[in-house]
Parts: structure tokens; C-alpha cells; sequence
């Protein structure tokens, strides 16, 4: 039997999220199968309610990708607020 082990990201943070969290990266831990969106819902959990109701786009791999994508270890992914001037996705 092959045990799951978890995997590791790399999460860069800019605007709200760099200065809720006092921090440009993290490393972040995850199970198995975990999307971009599971990975959102615990970042907006470490920062509170700082970043309520910010809309939030995820990149990885410098890519942008839907929230439904799955991360796979030794991802680097972005989660980018809209600029100023920009529409809403």
C-alpha cells in the first residue's frame, strides 16, 4: 500500500495579500489533489477578513488557471487582486 504524502507550493504574495501577511512567499502544504481554489479559501483563512471581498485570480505556473485546476507539488502559484482600472472577471 502506498502512502499519500502531501505537497508543497510555493505561494508569491503582492498588494492585500503581501501586506496582510507580512511577506512577499510562503511555503504552503496541501493534500493530495487540492486545487487552486482549495488553496485560496486557506490563504483568505490566514489573513481574516483583511481581504474580504477582494476578487482573487490564480496563476500557476505563471499561467492562469480556473479554481477547479489541481496543484501538484513544487508549484508556484500567484494569486493576483485586479488592477486598478481593470474590469471583474
Amino acid at each position: 500500500m502506498t502512502a499519500t504524502h502531501d505537497i508543497r507550493v510555493k505561494v508569491l504574495l503582492f498588494s492585500h495579500l503581501k501586506y496582510a501577511l507580512g511577506t512577499n512567499e510562503l511555503q504552503v502544504e496541501l493534500p493530495p489533489g487540492a486545487t487552486a481554489a482549495d488553496l485560496m479559501a486557506h490563504i483568505r483563512e490566514m489573513v481574516d477578513d483583511r481581504v474580504a471581498g477582494i476578487p482573487l485570480r490564480a496563476a500557476v505556473n505563471q499561467v492562469y488557471v480556473q479554481d477547479d485546476t489541481p496543484l501538484r507539488d513544487g508549484d508556484e502559484v500567484v494569486f493576483i487582486p485586479p488592477v486598478q482600472g481593470g474590469s471583474s472577471w
